[in-house]
């Protein structure tokens, strides 16, 4: 205890550290203030007991919910969030691997990546003109139309009303990107990836006072008793979850000696880290869009009986199919972005070879098979953790705590804490102090 008070003292004796922190959280302030301001037009009272406050606690709801901090179900400026960013810079990646252009440009460097960053922004803007309006038409149907002040007492027709409002939603989705890239421009951590952070983190003492509340009320079973036994189960999970992301498997390769001049450059051997999870969260996020498609099929009576199946999330054909998808794009994402004929091309030109594997494509064909080996686990534990809070809720746990158990909420927790403090202890040990680690191994994931 001692060590880390002092290590807390020395993080703040760094000015430029400091200065960075308290950047940091004055933006995360700012950010959190915008998620309580209702659109204009819109009486905000009337949603807390609507339609609308209480889907957007599960499914896919949930989900946009959870990555704005509450705002998508309050009807606030901040509503959309950075979910539009989010899709855009998915579809810019994946244009990266299949279109030659867009491979082309992510080649070129910091002048390829400026423009990659230009056209997900307006791509972050034509998807916010489709999902505005949508968003829009959710709130009509799921608000009480007395809720719409603007249209019912001062005379304004729905058509300006919603254009109004999406213009204010494009708006505010726009300068939550602004203070996400002056959190990793001036600030500390990722920006996109601490403001998601933040939007979770926020949604932790609700869920944990309604769980304390059910436990200590009687309503619930085993008291505080089990209170603390899940508590204890919490933190073996967030242990796990910590294994999982920094877990790699180190290939060694080995650099030819090269003599230049006076000097000898090479002759050493170094490792290539493939992580177990290079897929970070993205394939629970797909297989849980994914999984939203049967409630299509709800509106057909043939088919009610495969949509009720497929929408209980406690279910066992629930949870197994979900299980399934998320091993499959777990291979499907990893194989998209980890490129090892890309690695071995690299590796060549820079002198470096495999010990016992021949340069090349026998080398990019090791390591596609390493790969595929450390993604088996890796994909497997992944999928469990997908669907663990469907099995807190089964075990009794109220459903806004159990999504801590699990999924989403938890690996994007574990991952952005773990990458900040890696910046910190960077800062720490360049100025010679101690780190927050003894061994100074501390390593964050790859990308959401």
């Amino acid at each position: 205890m001692k060590k880390l008070i002092q290590t807390i003292k020395n993080i703040f004796k760094i000015e430029e550290l400091r200065t960075r922190i308290l950047y940091t959280l004055a933006l995360v302030l700012i950010y959190r203030l915008g998620s309580f301001i209702v659109l204009p037009g819109i009486d905000s009272a009337m949603i807390a007991n609507s339609e609308l406050a209480q889907k957007s606690s599960e499914g896919l709801m949930g989900l946009l919910n959870m990555f704005s901090g509450g705002a998508f179900g309050s009807a606030s400026i901040f509503a959309l969030g950075v979910m539009p960013y989010i899709s855009a810079s998915i579809v810019i990646q994946l244009l990266g691997v299949f279109v030659p252009y867009f491979r082309k440009m992510q080649m070129e460097g910091e002048s390829g990546r400026r423009k990659m960053n230009q056209l997900t922004r307006f791509l972050t803007i034509a998807i916010i003109c489709i999902q505005g309006p949508a968003y829009m038409a959710t709130l009509h149907s799921q608000i009480p139309e007395a809720a719409f002040f603007a249209v019912h007492q001062l005379g304004w027709s729905n058509f300006w009303f919603n254009l109004v409002s999406t213009v204010i939603l494009l708006g505010g989705t726009m300068f939550v990107m602004w203070l996400g890239e002056r959190i990793t421009d001036r600030g500390i951590g990722n920006g996109i990836s601490i403001i998601i952070m933040i939007g979770i983190i926020a949604r932790l003492p609700h869920a944990l006072f309604a769980e304390v509340m059910t436990k200590f009320t009687g309503n619930g079973v085993g008291g505080p008793l089990l209170l603390i036994v899940e508590l204890v189960i919490l933190t073996l999970i967030f242990a796990a979850a910590i294994a999982l992301v920094q877990a790699v498997r180190k290939v060694p390769v080995q650099y030819a000696k090269r003599v230049v001049g006076n000097k000898q450059y090479g002759g050493v051997r170094q490792y290539i880290p493939l992580k177990i999870n290079a897929a970070g969260v993205m394939p629970i996020i797909f297989a849980q869009a994914l999984m939203m498609l049967p409630m299509i099929f709800a509106r057909f009576e043939a088919t009610q009986g495969f949509a009720a199946a497929m929408s209980n999330y406690t279910g066992v054909w629930y949870n197994i199919t979900f299980f399934i998808l998320v091993v499959a794009f777990t291979y499907f994402y990893t194989a998209v972005t980890v490129n090892p004929t890309m690695m071995a091309e690299d590796m060549r030109k820079n002198g470096g070879f495999i010990p016992g594997v021949k340069p090349g494509k026998k080398t990019a064909e090791y390591l596609g098979s390493v790969m595929d080996r450390v993604t088996l686990p890796g994909s497997i534990f992944l999928g469990l953790i997908a669907i663990l809070p469907a099995f807190a809720m089964m075990l009794g746990v109220n459903n806004q705590f159990a999504s801590f158990y699990g999924g989403t909420s938890l690996l994007i927790l574990v991952g952005v804490v773990l990458d900040t403090l890696q910046q910190i202890e960077s800062h720490l040990l360049m100025r010679h102090y101690d780190g927050l680690m003894k061994t100074g191994r501390l390593t964050g994931r790859s990308g959401m």
